[in-house]
């Protein structure tokens, strides 16, 4: 029977490294470790990224860094170093548990010399202490007797995708301890290391602790008897100057200070530390393993990438589990992550959201450079909130011309999208302190922004925008697309509410808070016209809203006149000759009706997904649009579109059917999946004052339960079907 609370991997192929590398990341909130063999393997991409600490480098700008790996063993058995690319694998499993975090590896491994060997790894970030890292293997000789040598280091040798980012600033041992301090080269961000090692539960072995410079290690030394079982524990510690004054000191403070058999009292705390997380954000599903184990994986990888103790760090787009996208932070957060953790952790919520305050610095200079007024939020933000999108990047048709990048330039609706958030996570809990002391000012800076960036038009006595981007980026440099001129609408009419209520919240807050942001009765009248006069694109004979002006005219061809493939049509066609037509890489209609579902009648909303739908590449376009696509599906009774797009969304990790899961998990799709099994099969529906069902469960679901956060108290929400009611 299939254990829906594991991923596994029974039969071990070199062709899969990469995507198990991403599909068993370990991670507790602040950091996340790929999941890659405790020893060397050829091929490997080896990274534990911190959440913030971020360096510059070429072309991209600012980079995640790759901390020096704390997870490799050396291991020799009897002379011969323990190796899978060489030798016999008789027996090999390797599961990641998602209750608990623990990922283990089981080989039975016979040497070039024919020596037969268990070896069982285990290892876990603790949930429960951030800054703490567990690592043990069991080594059983099978049959023969001999000397077993392992050993650990904290390799300081490591890079990000080629580039150094540390400057070394000192290493030693301390009391049977290994350390290494360093600091990023550019933004002089500090990281102290220390790693301890125990045999059979003891400090006192057989040891040798060389000194190299940038790789302070352990050697131990142990002799096994045939059947003898010999445990090798590490127990690392890394803090950062973003952490604590000073990181190095406080790493071997928490390594001096563990308890009695610490690896038996971590494990314990992070078990229950995981315990209770699941009973908050558990989603139930009986009638359909696939369907259950994919949530369950979704979850687990949006709860170790979210910061819990830190408020000013975003959650990138790959998450804290690859190279992918630099560790950057796109809408991906705010729409598609955000909802999962609003809805199950609000705390967690709230700090996503302050990372978007205390970067208002970094969007304000954006507006002013792009000559705009307000608070412009980037594309692409990492540490510090300026943009950080790539203005060129390789082609990668032949790694040689360059192509030009225009998403930091002209995808301007994050800003809205950053909005819309923060009023749902209002909606949802109704901290108004958090509204009128922070939110407030992004909504209201960034409505300046838009205020400024409208373009009137005597002749049609309309607002405009031109040379966009929508969430389709199939197609740029267009105007009027309906997805950012329908949300710009909303923001402002939002913001000028949003006035009001803190008039009467606080007026004195409100008072100070105009007087900074240089806004005032006038400049709220003024945007409320505005809003009323952008051209937002209504209906055309047929119900349908056109995506941006000059779209239908483009050429109408659909997805399915390319299939079969096994790429994107963008791939095949070209920037260029993609633009040229109708594919989409995914649907800004259906995204905008997704949102704002009240300004549209059931028939329109039919119409334009019946339209939209066969033009959107979904298999191999945006891993974002089909948990969207499967939530109006249900909405519009279409249950088989529904269930084929949800299992679009919950094989794009599990299976890799998109071919680049190597490079991080697809952070959206994940938050995407949850939302399409609450919001779309489990019909839940917030109104302002309200929450209501409205279910559709696929014919197969026995059941759906699920759990979220009302006003500060939690509901339970529990739907059978009509078999089993």
């Amino acid at each position: 029977m299939t254990d829906l609370w594991k991923i596994t991997e029974t039969s071990f192929d070199p062709k899969r490294l990469r995507h198990f590398e991403t599909a068993l990341t370990q991670g507790n909130g602040y950091l996340g470790t790929r999941g890659t063999f405790d020893e060397y393997y050829p091929g490997e991409q080896r990274t534990t990224f911190v959440h913030g600490v971020f360096d510059d480098v070429p072309v991209v700008f600012s980079h995640l860094v790759n901390f020096p790996d704390w997870t490799q063993l050396d291991i020799t058995l009897d002379g011969e170093t323990f190796n899978m690319a060489e030798g016999n694998l008789l027996d090999y499993r390797r599961e990641l548990d998602l209750r608990n975090g623990l990922l283990r590896r089981t080989v039975c491994w016979e040497s070039p010399k024919g020596r037969v060997t268990r070896l069982d790894f285990l290892r876990f970030a603790s949930l429960a202490s951030q800054h703490l890292l567990c690592q043990m293997v069991l080594i059983t000789p099978e049959d023969y007797e001999g000397e077993i040598l392992v050993t650990t280091r904290l390799d300081a040798a490591t890079d990000s995708m080629r580039y150094q980012q540390w400057q070394w600033l000192g290493q030693g041992v301390q009391d049977d301890t290994i350390f290494l301090h360093q600091q990023t080269l550019s933004t002089k961000i500090e990281a102290g290391m220390a790693q301890k090692m125990l045999v059979n539960g003891s400090p006192d072995f057989a040891k040798n602790l060389p000194n190299i410079t940038k790789m302070p290690s352990i050697t131990a030394a142990v002799h096994a008897s045939v059947g003898e079982q010999i445990r090798f524990e590490n127990f690392t510690a890394i803090y950062t100057s973003r952490d604590t004054d000073n990181p190095l000191a406080d790493a071997l403070e928490t390594l001096s200070t563990l308890p009695e058999d610490p690896g038996e009292s971590l494990w314990e705390a992070n078990e229950q530390a995981w315990a209770e997380e699941w009973e908050r954000c558990d989603v139930i599903v009986e009638g359909d393993d696939e369907a259950q184990r994919a949530l369950r994986f979704s979850i687990y990888h949006l709860l170790i990438a979210a910061p819990r103790q830190d408020e000013r760090v975003n959650i990138g787009a790959k998450t804290l589990s690859g190279y992918g996208y630099h560790g950057h932070a796109f809408w991906d957060t705010e729409i598609f992550m955000l909802p999962f953790f609003t809805y199950t952790r609000p705390e967690i919520a709230r700090n996503l959201l302050s990372y978007r305050y205390h970067n208002l610095p970094g969007a304000r200079e954006k507006a002013r450079d792009d000559g705009f007024q307000g608070a412009q939020f980037p594309w692409e933000s990492a540490g510090d909130g300026r943009e950080v999108t790539p203005t060129w990047v390789p082609n990668p048709a032949d790694r040689k011309s360059l192509i030009r990048i225009w998403t930091g330039d002209i995808e301007i609706h994050i800003s809205s999208d950053i909005a819309f958030a923060l009023v749902q996570y209002w909606k949802l809990t109704r901290d108004d302190e958090f509204m009128a002391q922070r939110g407030a000012e992004v909504i209201l800076d960034s409505a300046k922004f838009w205020a400024s960036r409208l373009e009137w038009d005597a002749h049609t006595r309309q607002y405009h925008l031109s040379n966009v981007i929508g969430p389709d980026e199939y197609h740029d440099q267009i105007d009027d697309n309906a997805y950012t001129n329908y949300l710009t609408r909303w923001h402002l009419h939002t913001a000028v509410a949003l006035a009001e209520w803190l008039k009467n919240y606080d007026a004195q807050a409100a008072s100070q808070l105009f007087t900074r942001l240089a806004i005032d009765e006038q400049t709220l009248a003024d945007w409320a016209t505005m809003a009323d006069q952008i051209f937002c694109p209504g209906e055309n004979d047929e119900g349908l809203i056109e995506q941006f002006s000059g779209y239908f005219e483009r050429t109408n061809v659909l997805a399915k006149d390319f299939d079969p493939r096994t790429e994107s049509i963008q791939s095949i066609l070209g920037i260029q000759g993609a633009c040229d037509t109708q594919i989409l890489k995914q649907p800004d209609v259906i995204m905008l009706m997704y949102l704002l579902p009240e300004l549209f009648e059931h028939e329109t909303i039919q119409a334009n997904y019946d339209y939209y739908t066969p033009r959107t590449d979904l298999t191999f376009g945006s891993s974002l649009g089909p948990s969207i696509q499967a939530i109006m599906a249900t909405r519009l009774g279409s249950q088989a579109d529904a269930y084929e797009n949800f299992m679009r969304a919950a094989r794009a990790d599990i299976e890799d059917v998109r071919g680049n899961a190597g490079d991080g998990i697809h952070g959206a799709s994940a938050g995407g999946l949850w939302q399409a099994a609450v919001f779309g099969f489990g019909g839940l529906r917030v109104g302002e004052d309200r929450w209501y069902l409205q279910p559709h469960l696929p014919a197969h679901w026995k059941r759906l339960s699920y759990k979220f956060m009302w006003r500060g108290e939690e509901q339970v929400v529990d739907i059978r079907s009509e078999a089993q009611a």
